[in-house]
């Protein structure tokens, strides 16, 4: 299969619209506490109540093309695995308006690991989806590859893709890309992963959502330019670099590109002495580029 070379990032973004009556004021957005265990009982029972094509994949295992088709379990399908009894879960803590820490469970099926690198939580990746509803109305599909910048999407889609792998590709004489032997999985998402409270055209408030796609390539990404990885930008070490403002500037370190807010950029702190470790010229175990105080 052929795909032509994108160069172009899109948001998982639709333009919203209002849906309160004018003289009622705006509808107060629920409490996530209330709105995290009504959307894992939706995620559940679908998951009980539907299967993938998974005897697609085991009749002809070496082929990453065929695409990912989710069906109702009956009648000629009552047979069929439920998605229930071969998801994986991964519990994500969500902050809410009180920032309080609020547990909510996606689930997840990788298809297809993929044979290249995975992706960090913070990079680039070249990628193909469909995204649904509960009740299988499609909200979004791209079926050429397109560049996400995961720090850019919804949490859900960051949370999943690096468990994916990339794949093949080489680039064809007539400028097009052959990709082959990539990741591939399919994912369930509560609203807090995905718009929430957000009424967009397309996906009515409070939708839990699901999302099949192939992960393609991977670019490392280093957002500030600072010659630091974005993923590595990350001095408390939870492996979360969107908590990390060491100069309490309000912007994280990895889109800063002086981290230390000293005036002088992280590039030209990070290692003057060329060694390949970053320099702490004060023996204080802060590194110059997060210490306002080094020369």
């Amino acid at each position: 299969m052929k795909f032509p070379i994108c160069t172009f990032c899109v948001l998982l973004s639709l333009s919203f619209i209002l849906s309160c009556k004018k003289d009622d004021g705006p509808e107060p957005i629920r409490d996530l506490e209330v709105q995290t265990p009504q959307d894992d009982k939706a995620l559940v029972s679908y998951l009980q109540s539907h299967f993938y094509n998974y005897e697609d994949f085991e009749s002809d295992p070496g082929n990453h093309r065929i695409k990912i088709t989710i069906d109702t379990i009956a009648n000629e399908n009552a047979d069929k695995t439920a998605l229930w009894d071969q998801v994986k879960t991964k519990t994500i803590e969500v902050n809410d308006k009180n920032d309080n820490k609020i547990p909510n469970n996606m689930y997840f099926l990788t298809v297809k690991e993929g044979v290249g690198d995975k992706p960090a939580r913070v990079d680039s990746t070249f990628v193909t989806y469909n995204g649904t509803l509960l009740n299988g109305n499609v909200f979004d599909r791209r079926e050429l590859p397109l560049w996400f910048d995961l720090t850019d999407v919804i949490r859900g889609f960051r949370e999943f893709l690096p468990e994916l792998r990339a794949g093949n590709h080489t680039l064809n004489n007539d400028g097009t890309y052959e990709f082959d032997k990539y990741g591939k999985g399919v994912f369930f998402i509560p609203s807090a992963l995905g718009y929430y409270a957000q009424d967009l055209l397309t996906i009515p408030k409070y939708s839990p959502l699901v999302f099949s796609v192939s992960l393609h390539k991977v670019n490392p990404a280093d957002h500030d330019n600072d010659g630091i990885l974005s993923i590595d930008e990350d001095p408390d070490g939870d492996g979360n670099p969107f908590n990390d403002d060491t100069d309490m500037d309000r912007i994280p370190n990895y889109r800063d590109a002086d981290d230390d807010g000293d005036g002088i950029l992280t590039i030209k702190e990070y290692d003057r002495d060329g060694d390949g470790y970053p320099d702490d010229e004060d023996n204080d175990g802060v590194p110059n580029y997060l210490d306002q105080d080094s020369n």
